[in-house]
């Protein structure tokens, strides 16, 4: 007796998609493939709305009620479990949880890309666990664990220094409180929408609880650009953005810290703003002055963290980073003091980026002018090559149609600080090509899923973003501890 598959036939588009995602033995994907070419579908009727089957590492779930369908598949060396009746079958396995979820997330919340990306990165690595303990599949914990507690969404009004009225959207989506407060930085950029703000509020939830401190998992921002804009500006944006804001977070509740475009200046104006409306003097945002209930090291904690856990994967492997030539992309907070501890460690930074485009410089970046020209003067990266003209600027539009030019330089190590998705297959391929051997997150999901597989394919010193850029939020709750006791 061969197994049924039980499937809508609207689902069969979903289908081929999750074949290509499903790291199937090629034999497998084949078998299955000719078997949906050639069988057709026919229509069952008497069987349980709940009525699923189980194949070789492929589940599928009747996702239309209204009409169910069978499909007998001759899976190669099946090992399926199921009963003579038609209508018992094996229980729900962990490939279906994820394949339900994913399509009820796509029809619950379209368009963001992102969002299904981070969720199908973490299904993926649990699917261990859930095949080993079903009592996450029957309390549906997935399910819950992939949406918001709240998702929060406002109008942001403000006006320009030629007294314009200018109006963003603000974001604020409190994922998970089940450790704690939320906790989640705000991010300032006009890539900026509800599925950005759901894929880092996701990843939150997850990288906070690997630092065993007690805090939930949120993200926030804002579709501005701060990128041109005034002191005087930034101060008025983040002073109308902290006016609805501050309605939803609170010291014991959430706190929210910098990300992209935000830093101890917005964190400042933001701060004062909350204190203006509230008359509270306590530590609802963390990244803030030392001047001013600030903590030691905060600024310096994330890309500090990445390089720390790059080196001790490198000592596990009876390496270190010493001597080691370094790409980095990013110029903010991150990737400035990601090169700093490679310094400090004995390798060397050959590359750096920012929106204007990548800046490579053979001999190792100047790191020192690096700040001036970023957190000081705030321009593009362009400007050192008045300083350094034998330095190579590539610029964003000059960039290859498969991935980031900052990827293409030969090294012995790779660490993206910038943004999502800026490290794509085509760009994994170069980096083992030209040698690279270690590969440390330090912005969040940097990686594609192809590229990140090609890492783990390769067998090289691979930190996912999740463990290898946490020291930032865990310098965070030293902040709000610290700020608790009014210290």
């Amino acid at each position: 007796m061969q197994p049924n598959i039980i499937i809508s036939t609207a689902d069969l588009a979903e289908l081929e998609y999750q074949l290509e995602r499903a790291k199937l033995p090629a034999d497998t994907v084949r078998a299955i493939e000719n078997e949906l070419d050639r069988a057709s579908i026919v229509a069952c009727k008497d069987l349980p709305e709940n009525v699923v089957a189980i194949g070789s590492k492929v589940t599928f779930k009747i996702l239309d009620s209204q009409k169910i369908f069978t499909k007998t598949l001759c899976l190669p060396h099946d090992t399926i479990k199921y009963e003579d009746s038609i209508s018992v079958f094996a229980p729900i396995g962990s490939a279906l949880i994820g394949l339900s979820t994913i399509a009820d997330l796509k029809r619950s919340s379209p368009a963001q890309t992102e969002f299904y990306q981070a969720v199908e990165e973490v299904l993926n690595s649990l699917e261990p666990l859930l095949e080993k303990n079903q009592r996450y599949q029957q309390q549906a914990i997935i399910q819950r664990i992939v949406e918001p507690e709240r998702q929060i969404m406002y109008r942001v009004p403000w006006v320009d220094d030629q007294g314009n009225i200018q109006v963003n959207k603000g974001y604020r989506v409190e994922f998970n409180s089940a450790l704690g407060p939320y906790k989640g930085g705000l991010r300032f950029h006009p890539s900026v929408n509800a599925g950005i703000m759901k894929f880092l509020g996701f990843e939150q939830i997850f990288k906070n609880a690997f630092t065993e401190l007690p805090i939930g998992g949120a993200k926030g921002g804002a579709n501005f650009d701060p990128k041109g804009r005034s002191d005087a500006e930034i101060m008025r944006f983040c002073q109308s953005f902290m006016n609805e804001l501050y309605r939803h977070i609170g010291a014991r509740s959430d706190v929210p810290a910098g990300d992209i475009g935000v830093g101890a200046r917005e964190i400042g104006y933001m701060f004062g703003q909350y204190k203006r409306l509230t008359g509270q003097y306590e530590g609802v945002l963390t990244g803030k002055s030392l001047l001013w209930g600030g903590s030691l090291a905060r600024k310096e904690a994330t890309g500090y963290g990445a390089v720390y856990f790059a080196n001790y994967m490198l000592e596990e492997r009876g390496d270190n980073l010493q001597g080691k030539r370094c790409l980095v992309s990013g110029a903010g907070n991150v990737a400035i003091y990601a090169m700093e501890k490679l310094y400090q460690l004995g390798a060397t930074p050959i590359s750096c980026s920012d929106s204007s485009g990548t800046l490579y410089h053979e001999s190792g970046i100047d790191l020192k002018l690096i700040k001036r020209l970023k957190e000081g003067r705030r321009c593009d990266l362009v400007e050192y090559l008045n300083t350094y003209p034998e330095a190579v600027h590539t610029p964003a539009a000059d960039y290859p149609s498969d991935g980031h030019t900052v990827w293409r330089y030969q090294a012995d190590a790779a660490f993206p600080c910038a943004t999502q998705n800026e490290l794509t297959l085509k760009d994994a391929e170069t980096l083992l090509e030209n040698g690279c051997h270690l590969v440390t997150e330090g912005a969040n999901m940097p990686s594609t899923n192809d590229a990140v597989n090609a890492f783990l394919n390769a067998g090289i010193a691979y930190g996912p973003s999740k463990a290898a850029n946490a020291g930032g939020v865990a310098t965070s709750q030293l902040e709000m501890a610290q700020n608790a006791s009014m210290q």
